[in-house]
């Protein structure tokens, strides 16, 4: 064989390893990219479209415990001023007060939020509240005596109707997982409790609870001294990486009572 033959088979050798080369590297991109889509598909939340959900009542509401006392204003050491329940009538009083649109107004865009004080849109952007992304309140509280406050998922009669923790919507089908969607923050000075109704899997970072029979640590949302008011903050948000917050629950509505008790801490109840 002269030597032009075999440069020949040389050169044919070395184009069938280029091309052998070229597929193996096609085909592993190729993988690669269906594992990425595979990925992003299954965390995939967050609304694609612009129609929002909506709050359509929250209910405040005491305990038994007659040592506890709530109210949209600080009105003093005098506990017979302060009530037992807080109306949606009331809590409008409230957003009017801070020009805010009041709660048939308000619309829920998802954002999210890790320690239930500062929120983003799915970008990273910043958000405020109140402003067709989530629902920001303050409310007074007093106690007789001193007591970390739980939210209570027991039922019991205030003012005589029954009165629970809950979490509902008038929806039905994939629309009413809106409920699991939602969250609500209880800042106290800083640091804030987030409930999380029918709690499911953690995200965004976010340690949440959800309520029971009992007090326990978790369900703590802040300490009251004696007869010392104290303003906490109330945020309401459809979270944006929650896997319930995708286009099924866009227009849904959601409706929250909230039940608050008293107890040592140690956990035991003030009734």
């Amino acid at each position: 064989m002269d030597e032009k033959t075999v440069l020949e088979l040389k050169q044919e050798l070395t184009k069938l390893k280029k091309a052998q080369v070229r597929i193996k590297r096609k085909f592993t991109f190729m993988l690669s990219v269906i594992a990425m889509l595979v990925l992003i598909t299954a965390t995939l939340a967050w609304f694609t479209l612009s129609n929002f959900a909506s709050v359509n009542d929250i209910t405040l509401k005491i305990s038994t415990a007659p040592e506890l006392y709530l109210d949209i204003e600080n009105r003093g050491t005098d506990v017979s001023l302060w009530k037992k329940v807080l109306t949606n009538d009331m809590i409008n009083t409230s957003l009017r007060a801070q020009n805010a649109p009041t709660l048939d107004q308000q619309l829920l865009d998802p954002v999210t939020s890790s320690n239930g004080i500062t929120f983003s849109s799915q970008s990273g952007a910043s958000r405020n509240s109140n402003d067709t992304s989530f629902v920001e309140f303050k409310v007074w509280f007093i106690a007789t005596k001193e007591m970390y406050v739980h939210l209570s998922g027991q039922t019991v009669q205030v003012e005589g109707q029954d009165a629970t923790t809950a979490c509902t919507t008038t929806e039905t089908g994939a629309k009413a997982d809106i409920v699991n969607a939602v969250r609500v923050s209880y800042e106290d000075n800083g640091s804030a409790a987030i409930w999380e109704p029918h709690k499911g899997s953690s995200v965004a970072g976010q340690t949440t609870f959800d309520v029971g029979q009992s007090f326990g640590s978790d369900s703590r949302l802040f300490h009251l001294d004696t007869l010392t008011p104290k303003q906490i903050t109330f945020r309401i948000w459809a979270e944006g990486e929650d896997p319930e917050c995708d286009n099924d629950v866009q227009d849904a509505n959601v409706t929250f009572q909230m039940l608050f008790g008293g107890a040592d801490e140690n956990g035991n109840s003030f009734e």
